[in-house]
């Protein structure tokens, strides 16, 4: 790759504000001086720009702890967006690997690989999701039973795959599916005729929700949880 462009393909540095800095003689390749903005490096090449080390640009993965009153979309002119959160190089590469709603907190996966999202948010690949659910009415003892058979949402022809809920109290639990519908534990919750008063996402797969993250706040992936999606 050309040298200019594997350092703004690392970077936030335009390819022209790359080639001014390596004509005025800041950048080395393997502790050398280049002034060549052509000059092809190899992936064992050494880069430095005034002496900071680039790394070359490969798919990135974080996990946001997303606060209420964030939109998961790219833009929004009325609400913070959770990309807006992300303070990265190159944050117009980035996507959300399955939403939550601007009033549901908790775990957030963004990424720059589109099959890796994929793979997050197919139902498919039965990615299982884990909420914290409050509500505004008892739990009735019947809520596992139909659950577990699938749901019908309103205006759906068919039945949510099945899901599973664990009971804390009277008014909480934690509930797991495995895909990713429009509001669909609120949904799933106004069919069996109660309402969803708060909901946070703690899990995704293997994937679980650090909680060294204060909300507002991100971290990259470990290698560990990349490849627990598969």
């Amino acid at each position: 790759m050309r040298l200019d462009k594997y350092i703004s393909n690392s970077t936030d540095l335009t390819r022209s504000e790359v080639k001014r800095m390596i004509r005025h003689g800041i950048v080395e390749v393997d502790n050398e001086i280049v002034t060549n903005a052509a000059q092809h490096i190899v992936p064992s090449s050494e880069v430095t720009v005034d002496g900071a080390v680039i790394l070359a640009s490969g798919p990135r993965y974080f996990m946001l702890n997303k606060p209420a009153g964030v939109v998961s979309v790219t833009k929004d002119k009325q609400h913070p967006t959770a990309l807006s959160l992300i303070h990265e190089h190159r944050s117009e590469e980035l996507q959300i690997a399955g939403r939550l709603d601007i009033d549901t907190t908790g775990l957030l996966l963004i990424t720059s690989d589109g099959q890796w999202n994929h793979r997050v948010t197919s139902p498919r690949t039965e990615c299982a999701k884990v909420y914290a659910v409050t509500l505004a009415d008892p739990i009735e003892h019947d809520y596992s039973a139909k659950l577990s058979q699938g749901v019908f949402l309103k205006n759906e022809k068919q039945r949510c795959l099945p899901a599973s809920m664990e009971k804390i109290d009277s008014h909480c639990l934690t509930l797991t599916i495995s895909e990713g519908k429009y509001h669909q534990v609120k949904r799933m919750f106004a069919a069996l005729g109660n309402q969803v008063v708060a909901l946070h996402r703690f899990k995704v797969g293997n994937i679980q929700l650090d909680n060294n993250l204060a909300e507002g706040d991100y971290r990259p992936l470990t290698k560990q949880e990349v490849n627990s999606v598969v």
